[in-house]
């Protein structure tokens, strides 16, 4: 199900990647808000972090018995990050825009590819281990997984306020 919840999500961003050209893809609301071609870089980038601590979950029992935090176990129950907007880390800040959409849509299929080699491991792996996420304690492979979904989800209401701003200064 966790596989299936992210590539449903991944697809939505995949198809909604179709419905701009280069340049809605590089405006920017405000100088301190991100396009939704940053947008995507994040996503892109951010999710590769998370499939690579899976990866290292699913080949060592390190960090079994440690606990992610409370915020992020009512997180995973919930299924959802929490209805407001978060203040990512400070390099965030720094993201560039995308050099091209065809490499976006490269990026974001490639992601596809990536989770079908997940879940093979994820359903073949004997180990059990836990990576610490940065703010949130440690997390499993499926917690990864899940978070990861989760993440790509939230952002929708993002690229939400950056399409409503694009559709009104058209």
């Amino acid at each position: 199900m966790l596989i299936e919840n992210f590539r449903n999500t991944l697809d939505i961003w995949i198809k909604e990647l179709n419905n701009y050209d280069f340049t809605s893809l590089q405006t920017k609301p405000s100088t301190a808000s991100w396009s939704l071609g940053q947008l995507y870089i994040h996503l892109i980038e951010e999710t590769n972090y998370y499939i690579k601590q899976i990866n290292i979950c699913l080949t060592s029992d390190n960090n079994k018995v440690d606990q992610s935090t409370t915020e992020a176990k009512t997180m995973f129950s919930n299924n959802c990050f929490p209805d407001e907007r978060i203040e990512g880390a400070p390099q965030h800040r720094f993201i560039q825009q995308p050099a091209n959409k065809e490499q976006l849509a490269r990026d974001l299929v490639h992601l596809k590819d990536v989770i079908d080699t997940i879940e093979l491991l994820m359903s073949k792996s004997i180990f059990k281990g836990k990576t610490k996420h940065p703010g949130l304690g440690y997390f499993n492979a499926g917690e990864w997984l899940q978070f990861a979904e989760m993440h790509l989800r939230h952002h929708l209401r993002q690229k939400k306020r950056i399409d409503d701003f694009l559709k009104m200064n058209r």
